[in-house]
């Protein structure tokens, strides 16, 4: 196999012309860690407006105001008024993850599409919700995870998917986790969320087990799997007394399967996905690398292509959604989203019986 890069199958072309205006966004909650990255990532980007961030709880917004340089006058104790002073064209949301039906329900009553951070939701219940407010108003909704814009997926997700050169897949193995979020020094309002089964769902059954459920699906062309085994432990009950803070799920599908590590107990950050097919298989090793074996030939490292706008950012796809120039697909969609819930509730319930559970 000579040595070459791989396109992604959302890689595509930025449109030709001049550049649009700023996007009027507006930000739902401060208490997901991720919101700090988001603005010192986008801050001053001549991409987005910051019009308005809403906060309720002050000691959060206070500190916000202060570490960021933001306008107090765009910080607002409530959703709602935040969105009917400001009108944005779109919102992002950093709430605790049982907060996304309030953010999306208040956005669908002003024709407000939303992108939030995974998980989509707790359960099934709230997934529903969230699903009938955006089929009754009409926005698109989705869910941004950060292994969605890396080159690396996409360049496996063309290999064994696209070009078929691994075979059928056979099974799937994908990583994702980290030393605990209280090990890494996550901001208190998000650790008390993150450990919290009525905010968060589960522990890193949730918070990571979601990256690859995610994944699979999107390998799988939206197939639900047939049934979900998961277990999970506390290895550190000291920390985490409520949730689990290691997991693994088992998702069985026709000809395939797939197992999901998700972990607070690793000694370092790890996003990686293994796909093995009848003739072939891709490992994936951070954002850009990949390994490729196929039959016959020795295993070959690769440099994934960089990914084009909008597809390489979660800020540039938010935007050409919002700008009519494509329609949520793949890892961002609802429908992808939808069906990671019930792998997600699934596993909840798979840990509390000890059986495994088979999806109708």
């Amino acid at each position: 196999m000579k040595r070459r890069t791989f396109l992604g199958a959302m890689a595509v072309g930025a449109l030709a012309g001049a550049a649009p205006p700023p996007l009027r966004l507006g930000m739902a909650g401060l208490e997901h860690g991720h919101a700090s990255g988001f603005l010192g990532r986008y801050q001053g980007s001549r991409e987005i407006a910051l019009v308005g961030i809403s906060e309720p709880n002050p000691e959060v917004s206070t500190r916000y105001v202060r570490r960021h340089r933001l306008d107090p006058s765009t910080i607002f104790p409530s959703l709602e008024a935040m969105l009917d002073k400001t009108r944005p064209q779109a919102v992002v949301a950093f709430t605790s993850t049982a907060g996304h039906p309030d953010v999306v329900a208040a956005c669908a009553a002003r024709k407000i599409p939303v992108m939030m951070e995974k998980p989509l939701a707790i359960g099934i219940e709230q997934a529903r919700a969230i699903e009938k407010a955006a089929a009754d108003s009409g926005i698109p909704v989705m869910v941004n995870y950060e292994t969605t814009w890396y080159a690396s997926n996409h360049a496996a997700y063309n290999l064994a998917h696209d070009e078929k050169a691994l075979g059928p897949i056979r099974k799937v193995v994908i990583h994702d986790g980290h030393n605990g979020p209280k090990e890494i020094g996550v901001q208190p309002e998000f650790l008390a969320w993150l450990t919290d089964p009525e905010k968060n769902g589960a522990g890193a059954l949730f918070d990571f087990g979601c990256y690859g459920a995610n994944l699979m699906t999107w390998l799988m062309d939206d197939a639900r799997p047939l049934s979900v085994t998961a277990v999970t432990q506390q290895i550190k009950p000291e920390i985490y007394s409520k949730v689990d803070d290691e997991a693994t799920i088992i998702l069985e599908y026709p000809g395939a399967q797939a197992i999901i590590q998700a972990s607070w107990n690793w000694p370092f950050n790890r996003k990686d996905m293994e796909i093995y097919g009848r003739t072939g298989q891709v490992r994936t090793e951070g954002s850009e690398r990949l390994r490729v074996r196929v039959a016959g030939k020795s295993e070959e490292a690769h440099i994934a292509r960089p990914l084009a706008p909008p597809a390489d950012d979660f800020l540039h796809y938010l935007a050409a959604v919002v700008r009519g120039e494509l329609k949520p697909s793949g890892l961002s969609s609802l429908k992808n989203n939808l069906i990671v819930t019930e792998i997600l509730d699934a596993a909840r319930r798979s840990t509390a019986t000890g059986r495994t559970i088979r999806l109708a």
